[in-house]
């Protein structure tokens, strides 16, 4: 049989798919619960957020407030890491509902002594709940309540905001119904906002010619931090196959100077859980990854499940792999690529329970190692079950560790992805160009529910995307398309030092680098510094400066009369930090035009004066008009207002 209710408690949000998968959040962030609470007739009824993390017993309570059309809202703040769990809570609130039905009858000139006696049964119960000192006016109010002689200060006390107060903070919750138990994920701050710098290891050695090692890595460092970059993102450190090796610019027969893709992992020197033996040993690897974290930056590995021919696990575990009729394995191939370096793990296997726990195994042995970054490359070709399953074990144990998921494929596969667990998700920014098209896809990324588990992180390159605006693309370019990911996005990275050299020469008609590093050492002027580097540093330490550009949901765009230029604004939870970003999506050209303020979001009216300061130049401006001139030009194409009241 139904159990007795009469509160109805709909559409609560946040929750994803029902309650199938968690919200995200990161420490310190607000968690804003709205619902649809509503009873038959015309009782009066309240409502509360019941929230705990999974490590407290007790549920704490934050009392909901009604908006319009039985729609009710509330908020509670995550201070630790870990799971909370969150309902709604609603009940008809007869003591509310008496104190408003006598203050109308009261208001009506109608005599309420029978009023006042029911209103007893509801003062009783409080002599339980309340402090020491209310409890002396409770009983007064009894008192006062049961004796005719006392009407007139009875009937001010039943109206009373202090009697109001006491209900409301303590109330008797008769047939209180509640949802089922919704989940929110707190992870570290990192997980939100990070500034990521990728470049390959072999390529670090200071003379041409010469492999990289951890060493040469080392040399680097100072220069990452200087540039302001918190995260240091190496493509495959490991054993790179012998067989079916790639030659360079991607071709099927290496020579024998070749040193291949490294993603080609595994050879007779080891797999997973192995070294590339150029770069050095396993003691060299932590030693860079102490002085690293020395300066404030944590290095990130590539995490690639999948094999060369010649990797151990081909021989030790053959069911792992997918093989034809004629006694040959299936290669990888991402039609019309092929990969003949690379053989695919067959995760239909049989013997999928130890290919799963290996797979965990491998990834506990580097986060051992001091590893607490992952870039998962192609995790839309293995099954999102088996992610859930892993990042949850890697989780339960190392709550730090974060996942950036590398898939550049179709939005629904993304946004599944980042459902089972993952903490960032790579993104379309790379080929969102014009001002429409960036628009519409913030839009999405902060304006649905994939704000509450889908958070980006914007590349304008990888090795694998030299997008056609960069190719040839001159300095105006570049510096537009930093500022963008920079000010739009709290989590970013850079293919380097490929983008801050604009270094851009592709294979003709593909957004592919010609002679890509992925197949071959490269020599670079490690330490060459010009204006891009010089702004790269400059906005990112903008960015670790202003907490307004440390997540990425609190953004609107303004109206501006040109669509060349781009405009929004962004603020922090507090709203103690408040930024105005112009860009200027014109490489050749000066831009100018009028921006219109956010008034009623920052709070001020139409003449009231704002101290408008320039983060990268410097300067300072007043502004006193809802609409504002401005102008940009292909030298400095962008600013950064911080908004002074």
């Amino acid at each position: 049989m139904q159990k007795q209710q009469r509160v109805v408690i709909d559409v609560v949000t946040p929750q994803i798919n029902g309650g199938e998968f968690f919200i995200k959040r990161i420490v310190n962030e607000i968690v804003n619960v709205d619902a649809h609470v509503l009873v038959d007739g015309h009782d009066v009824i309240a409502a509360s957020v019941l929230f705990k993390h999974e490590k407290e017993r007790q549920w704490n309570e934050v009392r909901m407030h009604h908006v319009i059309n039985d729609e009710w809202k509330a908020s509670f703040f995550v201070s630790k890491q870990g799971f909370y769990n969150y309902k709604v809570q609603g009940w008809v609130d007869y003591a509310l509902n008496w104190q408003h039905g006598i203050e109308r009858k009261i208001a009506d000139n109608q005599h309420v002594k029978s009023e006042l006696l029911e209103g007893v049964t509801y003062l009783e119960p409080l002599l339980t709940r309340v402090t020491k000192a209310d409890k002396a006016y409770v009983q007064h109010c009894i008192d006062i309540f049961k004796e005719p002689s006392q009407y007139d200060e009875a009937i001010a006390e039943a109206k009373s905001d202090k009697l109001h107060k006491l209900f409301v903070n303590f109330p008797e919750k008769h047939l209180a119904n509640e949802t089922e138990a919704l989940q929110v994920y707190v992870d570290r701050k990192k997980a939100r906002f990070s500034t990521w710098y990728e470049f390959f290891p072999r390529s670090a050695a200071e003379e041409e010619g010469q492999h990289g090692t951890f060493r040469d890595c080392e040399r680097l460092l100072p220069r990452v931090a200087k540039m302001g970059f918190d995260t240091l993102y190496f493509p495959p450190v490991h054993p790179i196959g012998e067989v079916n090796r790639k030659g360079k610019n991607n071709t099927t027969e290496a020579q024998n100077d070749d040193v291949g893709s490294a993603w080609g992992i595994g050879s007779k020197h080891g797999g997973h859980k192995d070294l590339h033996p150029q770069l050095g040993t396993i003691s060299d690897f932590k030693r860079l990854i102490k002085k690293a974290k020395a300066l404030d930056i944590e290095i990130a590995m590539d995490y690639a499940l999948q094999a060369a021919p010649d990797h151990p696990w081909v021989k030790a575990h053959p069911d792992w792999f997918k093989w034809r009729p004629d006694g040959t394995v299936q290669y990888a191939e991402n039609p019309p690529k092929k990969y003949q370096d690379i053989l695919p793990i067959y995760w239909e296997s049989k013997d999928y329970k130890n290919l799963w726990k290996e797979c965990l195994d491998t990834m506990l042995y580097w986060i051992d190692c001091g590893i607490h970054v992952f870039r998962v490359d192609n995790p839309h070709t293995k099954p999102y079950y088996f992610w859930n399953w892993l990042i949850s074990e890697v989780k339960k144990k190392h709550p730090d560790v974060i996942f950036l998921a590398e898939a550049f494929t179709k939005p629904k596969v993304m946004q599944r992805l980042a459902k089972e667990g993952y903490s960032q998700s790579y993104t379309y920014f790379t080929w969102r160009n014009n001002k429409h098209e960036l628009i519409e896809y913030m839009t999405e990324l902060t304006q649905t529910d994939q704000r509450e588990y889908m958070q980006p992180n914007f590349w304008p390159n990888t090795p694998d995307i030299n997008p056609y605006h960069l190719q040839g693309a001159n300095e105006s370019k570049y510096l537009q398309r930093y500022a963008l990911a920079a000010t739009l996005s709290s989590s970013i990275g850079i293919y380097g030092p490929v983008f801050e050299q604009m270094i851009s020469e592709a294979i003709p008609g593909k957004e592919e680098y010609y002679m890509s590093e992925k197949f071959q050492i490269k020599n670079y002027d490690w330490f060459l510094e010009n204006k891009l580097t010089l702004l790269i540093s400059k906005i990112n330490a903008i960015r670790h400066q202003n907490e307004a550009l440390q997540q990425t949901n609190n953004i609107k765009f303004c109206h501006i009369e040109n669509d060349n230029l781009m405009a929004f604004y962004k603020w922090n939870q507090e709203k103690t930090n408040e930024l105005l970003i112009v860009i200027s999506l014109d490489q050749y050209y000066a831009q100018q035009s009028n921006v219109q303020l956010p008034l009623s979001d920052l709070g001020v009216h139409e003449g009231q004066q704002l101290r408008m300061e320039d983060l990268v130049t410097g300067s300072s401006y007043n502004w006193d008009h809802e609409w504002n001139f401005v102008e940009l030009h292909p030298t400095l194409p962008f600013h950064i207002f911080k908004i002074n009241k």
